[in-house]
Order: C-alpha cells, then sequence, then structure tokens
C-alpha cells in the first residue's frame, strides 16, 4: 500500500496528517518529518514576545500526538529531496522512501537580504517560538531603559499582520507598564501604503489603519525599504507615489522586531524544476506540483504571485483560511488518487483574518483575495480580540486531539457572523 510522508508540521502539516489519517484506509502508511520534535502555533507568537503568553501554551511535542492516531513521527531535518526517486535524506542519515510527498515547511527567513536583519544582528522577529522568547528576553531589558521603537516588514515581506499586531500589542503593553510616554513607534512597512496587506487593502483598511496609529500615536513611514541595519539605527530609503527616492531616513532605535521576506526552504528549493526563482513550490489547482505529479504541497511554501507590482517589492499572504483549504483539496485529491480516480478538490483563494491589537482586534474578509473581490470587508472590535483567544484555544486543543473539521469554517466564519464561504 502507499506510504504517504508530510513534510512540515506547522498550522499546514498537522491538520494534514489527522485529515489524511481520516479520510483514507488504515492499510496506507503515513509519516510526518519535522526538523524540531514540537508543534508551535505561530499566530500567537505576538502575544509570547510581550511576556502575555509563555511557550507552554502554544507549544506542544509532536510525536505522542500523531502516535495516537496511527502516524509515524520523525524529528529531523530534510537535508536533501530525491523527487525522481521519490526519496529524502535526513540529517541523521536515514533515507525514507514515500508513494506520494506533501510539503508543507512553511519559509525560509530571509534575514541575510538586508544587512544587520535578524535576531543574529539588530532585529527581532517573531517568526518563530524561538524568536519571540529571544524578543521577550531583550525587550525585558528594554524596559528597564526605554527609548524608540521601530516595527515592521523589511522588503520583499509578505505577512504584514503580525506587524501591524505587534505594534498595538506592544504599545498596549506599555501602557499597562505606564511606559508609554517614553517609548516613540514607528511603523516601517514595504506596503505601498497603510492597510495594503499585501492585497491591495481590504475594505477600509487604509483608512482605519491609520486612524490606529494615530490614535495610539504610532507614526509610519510606507512605501520603504530598509536597506541596512547598524546597531541602534536604521538606514531607510522612502519612495513616493510614483516610486522615485522622497526621503532617506536614518531613524535611532533601541528596540525592533522587522518581518524578513521569506524564500523556499533549501531542499525544497534544490528540487530541479520545483520551485520558482525564490524557492516556492510550483502547484496547479489541485495542490499537486506541475512537474512531479506524486507531490503535492500547500501553505507559505507554495507560490503565488503578488496581487499587483509595488515600487517596494511585497508578496502575497498566505492567511489560515486559505491554508485550511488548500490542505483539505490535497487531502481529497490524494485520497482520490489512491481509489483510483482522478483529483478535482481546489483550495480557497479567500483570506480571511482575525489580527490582535491588544485589548481590540481587527478582522478582515476578502474574496478572493486578488481584486476585484465579491467580498471586501474590514472591521474592528473587541469582539476579534476574545475570537482569536478562543480561536487559539480552539487550534491547540484540534492539536492536541487530532480532529480532523475544519476550524475556519466551524469557528472563525461562525464569530465573523457567516455560515459557510463559497470556495
Amino acid at each position: 500500500m502507499a506510504h504517504i510522508v508530510i513534510l512540515g508540521a506547522g498550522t499546514g502539516g498537522m491538520p494534514a496528517a489527522y485529515e489524511l489519517r481520516n479520510k483514507i484506509d488504515r492499510s496506507h502508511r503515513i509519516t510526518v518529518i519535522n526538523a524540531v520534535d514540537y508543534f508551535q502555533f505561530v499566530p500567537s507568537n505576538p502575544w509570547v514576545a510581550v511576556g502575555w503568553r509563555e511557550r507552554e501554551a502554544i507549544t506542544m511535542p509532536i510525536r505522542p500526538h500523531l502516535e495516537k492516531k496511527g502516524i509515524d513521527f520523525i524529528a529531523q531535518p530534510v537535508t536533501r529531496i530525491d523527487a525522481e526517486a521519490n526519496a529524502l535524506d535526513l540529517a541523521d542519515g536515514q533515507h525514507v522512501s514515500y508513494d506520494y510527498l506533501v510539503i508543507t515547511t512553511g519559509p525560509k527567513l530571509a534575514f541575510d537580504e538586508v544587512p544587520g536583519a535578524g535576531p543574529a544582528a539588530y532585529t527581532h522577529s517573531i517568526c518563530t517560538t524561538d524568536h519571540a522568547e529571544k524578543t521577550f528576553a531583550d525587550y525585558q531589558k528594554f524596559l528597564q531603559d526605554p527609548g524608540p521603537v521601530i516595527v515592521g516588514a523589511m522588503p520583499g515581506a509578505s505577512c504584514f499582520g503580525p506587524a501591524y499586531e505587534f505594534s498595538f500589542i506592544l504599545g498596549a503593553d506599555l501602557r499597562r507598564r505606564k511606559l508609554r510616554n517614553k517609548v516613540p513607534i514607528t511603523f516601517i512597512t514595504s506596503e505601498p501604503y497603510i492597510g495594503h496587506m499585501g492585497l491591495g487593502g481590504v475594505g477600509d483598511s487604509k483608512s482605519m489603519l491609520e486612524s490606529e496609529f494615530r490614535s495610539n500615536d504610532i507614526k509610519w513611514i510606507a512605501n520603504a525599504k530598509v536597506t541596512r541595519v547598524e546597531e541602534g539605527k536604521m538606514f531607510v530609503t522612502e519612495l513616493d507615489d510614483l516610486g522615485n527616492l522622497k526621503k532617506e531616513h536614518e531613524l535611532p532605535f533601541r528596540f525592533s522586531m522587522m518581518l524578513p521576506a521569506f524564500r523556499g526552504v533549501d531542499p525544497v528549493a534544490a528540487v530541479d524544476g520545483m520551485c520558482n526563482p525564490r524557492g516556492f513550490v510550483l502547484v496547479d489547482e489541485y495542490q499537486r506540483s506541475k512537474k512531479y505529479r506524486n507531490i503535492f504541497s500547500a501553505g507559505v511554501c507554495i507560490a503565488i504571485p503578488p496581487v499587483e507590482v509595488t515600487h517596494v517589492p511585497t508578496g502575497a499572504p498566505k492567511t489560515g483560511y486559505m491554508i485550511e483549504t488548500m490542505v483539505t483539496a490535497l487531502v481529497h485529491n490524494i485520497a482520490a488518487e489512491l481509489a483510483g480516480q482522478p483529483a478535482t478538490s481546489k483550495g480557497s483563494w479567500n483570506a480571511i483574518c482575525l489580527a490582535d491589537m491588544g485589548d481590540t482586534g481587527a478582522a478582515f474578509v476578502a474574496l478572493p483575495q486578488i481584486p476585484p473581490r465579491n467580498v471586501n470587508w474590514f472591521k474592528k472590535g473587541k469582539w476579534v480580540h476574545v475570537a482569536k483567544v478562543g480561536f487559539e484555544k480552539y487550534f491547540m486543543y484540534k492539536m492536541k486531539n487530532g480532529t480532523s473539521e475544519p476550524i475556519y469554517e466551524k469557528y472563525v466564519l461562525k464569530a465573523l457572523g457567516v455560515e459557510r464561504l463559497d470556495r
């Protein structure tokens, strides 16, 4: 019978494993391979970075939960994918063969594209729980001697929501500590305008987020390219609406969190003909590799073109609802192929997001993600903050118990007052 290997155990890989186990016959073997032995709920990392969550609340060991469902697990980095031979080489020397490969690795963080960027240099990150914990450790030191803060996204970034979240969460935490008056906050982004989000804007996102920044005393520089970072200093080129130089900035900071651009992880990007120049997997409408018919992929690691050309490069985000539908589609398509049927299931290009803002929040719905849209909706309220806290608990419950129902349709759409979205 078939051996299905899932590479990556994040918010795409873990649900893929559970849904496959629920969908296909037990005679088929499923193995999950992940570089580390724990699952991390990445959307909660902004809370970890200011001490509102501890690691134990948003991580869990993978092996016992998968093995309970009859799913094998290997905690090793993959060093090579031999797509022609249907095999993987692992860092410890293991050689794993597969009949089907599901790639859900997430991205490689491209800090190297901006000199001085990243946790190993002068800016912080919330892209992983390890990074968020380091951010919190340095944040605690910062609180002893507060000063200017810079938050935002580097050129080529595609995931802007967490940067907005962190700027508001940080501000809320500083207010609670009675220190906000000592901390000027500047938001720097490669987006052509505030609220673009890599989506060309959603509803009234531009004016609403600008208004929130004003209300929270956060200054901003958009259409901006960070060129380098030195200790305590960030160099930024700001462009005008025509893409011409508007101003060169040399901004001091005492603490900074900047989201990087993404690339595909090295062993995936190295597979001949499988990826675009950035290393993201090229898939068809059925989440299947365009070159290798037994390889499927979902999540941040797949290639999606930008919504529009921007003067400073930006990418299109892959939001949770979109990833969930991609995973469900590839599960149904693998099950169909195992049954001798053609692949027919397709993921969604709809974008839905709940973004926390400290003591309130913002939600957006873009149907489809690329405009013009059938639904173009952006709203804020304390209910979003409450909904995101509940969603975290619900998702962690699903990961620990191996339930396979679609969380976004069952929880997020209900929170938004929508029964179901047409995929």
